[in-house]
């Protein structure tokens, strides 16, 4: 008799673009019993980036815990997009507001049509001018392929990121990272990992279009991440003086794989000052996995 224990994992795009495009997360309903453990395990034979996991919440909505394939992370902006999207589209959400409980804490949620929307919290800067080059060796950049007036900086909105401004998409297309070297600064900064950016684009749509490296969490390069577009939006804002409370963020382009995504960030600014943001995109539904857990006692 096979007492084996199944799980079903919805595979969804977030921040998919006109129905292609965006970056895979896994997302698992009714996780309530299932442990940390075996969470990890699902995680890691799903193989993406990241696997949102469901729970009843007595404090929000629902609970949301995420899990790339080596670890647990307080936040996922691409698998909390896909998620809701995928409450909605299945009508487990009754109207435009809602909230998730996650280990750091609660967090709006608010749906706009087909976007799903994250909130974020107003950003902390961290200088990082004593490894600069440090950063740009990891990366096989040179000082002046840099943006010029626009520091590398620490940002973090829920999650830390290292922000690099690249000058052009040419320079953004060329970068050849070094793994081992960015995960090495990762730890020393505690980061989820390097969001390289250029604000030239050659569609005049996007504010920017970027890439993400997260080597430390077993994720060599990300299609779509809501939780480093939030800090880039707010360095536009703060940083680069560029005066709007909404921005437009493309991702996932010169992968290897290219899957370009669409992140939109609206920000809340009073006096001059972001209070908070909103991130958000769409989340289209590709496949759904069956999990076989080993039979190993998860505690």
């Amino acid at each position: 008799m096979d007492n084996s224990k199944y799980v079903t994992v919805q595979i969804l795009n977030a921040f998919a673009v006109n129905g292609k495009g965006g970056n895979p997360a896994g997302v698992v309903l009714n996780a309530d019993n299932l442990s940390n453990l075996e969470k990890l395990e699902i995680s890691k034979k799903v193989g993406l980036s990241e696997t949102a996991f469901v729970s009843e919440s007595k404090k929000e909505d629902f609970k949301l815990d995420f899990f790339t394939p080596t670890k647990q992370i307080a936040h996922c902006g691409h698998a909390t997009v896909a998620t809701f999207s995928y409450l909605k589209q299945i009508g487990a959400l009754k109207n435009e507001n809602s909230s998730k409980e996650t280990i750091d804490g609660k967090r709006k949620i608010k749906i706009v049509g087909d976007l799903a929307f994250m909130e974020q919290l107003a950003p902390k800067y961290v200088d990082v001018n004593e490894k600069e080059n440090m950063i740009l060796k990891s990366l096989g950049l040179t000082k002046n392929e840099l943006m010029s007036n626009a520091p590398i900086k620490l940002v973090n909105t829920g999650n830390s990121f290292i922000l690099i401004p690249v000058k052009s998409e040419e320079v953004l297309k060329a970068i050849t990272p070094n793994f081992d070297l960015i995960s090495e600064i990762s730890e020393m900064f505690d980061l989820i990992g390097f969001y390289v950016f250029s604000k030239e684009t050659k569609e005049s749509n996007y504010d920017a279009t970027s890439r993400m490296f997260g080597p430390r969490y077993g994720i060599l390069e990300e299609a779509g991440t809501g939780m480093a577009a939030g800090p880039l939006s707010c360095y536009l804002f703060d940083i680069l003086k560029i005066e709007k409370d909404s921005f437009k963020i493309q991702q996932g382009k010169f992968m290897n794989e290219p899957s370009p995504s669409l992140i939109v960030v609206n920000l809340r600014v009073e006096n001059g000052k972001i209070i908070n943001l909103m991130a958000g995109g769409k989340g289209i539904l590709g496949r759904k996995l069956e999990i076989k857990l080993s039979n190993v006692p998860h505690v």
